[in-house]
């Protein structure tokens, strides 16, 4: 009866080690290689944490049902803490359109103070229907003059399917669009 028990504990065992393997894992935080580059060679760029909203926090990947409901893809999971891949994601981006390596996450454990500071908060990041919806509102402020400059933004990106690559493809590229909105206000500041 003893091995029994034994036999059945690690049949189980190997049944749900299955399971748990069956798993596809997803990325966002490869930045991509913008097409057009600014140079700005005297500036140090501090960017903070990206917040996103908590679904985002989970493992699974989200989708929207209805406007009021989520549901998460089965089998299909982030490879990454979200807020930080983005995070991660973002300063790359950065430093390869600006052509500068001094871009850093916060807080800032540099010898020298950043000379702007970005902020993203992601209020909306999720498949619904056949698109993905990116709502973010993003600031730059100059850490010497206290003066800022800040934007929301929105964009739709169409899905090819419902399934987790063709959606996390979507995000990736709706992502992309809010990196070059970032961009775009942090050379004109």
């Amino acid at each position: 009866m003893k091995k029994i028990n034994i036999f059945l504990t690690l049949a189980a065992l190997f049944l749900l080690n299955g399971c748990v393997g069956s798993s596809n894992y997803y990325v966002l935080s490869v930045a991509s290689q913008p097409s057009t580059v600014y140079a700005h060679k005297n500036r140090v760029i501090g960017v903070e944490k990206v917040t996103i909203p908590a679904y985002l926090y989970k493992r699974q990947i989200a989708i929207a049902k209805s406007p009021s409901q989520i549901d998460f893809i089965t089998g299909s999971e982030w490879g990454e803490d979200l807020d930080e891949g983005l995070t991660h994601r973002l300063i790359s981006f950065l430093q390869k359109k600006f052509r500068q390596p001094r871009v850093y996450a916060y807080p800032w454990h540099t010898d020298t103070l950043p000379s702007r500071r970005v902020k993203v908060q992601i209020t909306r990041f999720i498949a619904y229907g056949d698109r993905v919806y990116l709502d973010a509102n993003w600031e730059v402020k100059s850490l010497s003059t206290g003066r800022s400059r800040s934007s929301l933004f929105n964009t739709s990106v169409a899905t090819k399917s419902g399934d987790a690559a063709s959606i996390v493809a979507s995000m990736d590229a709706a992502f992309r669009q809010l990196e070059e909105s970032i961009a775009n206000g942090l050379k004109s500041f």
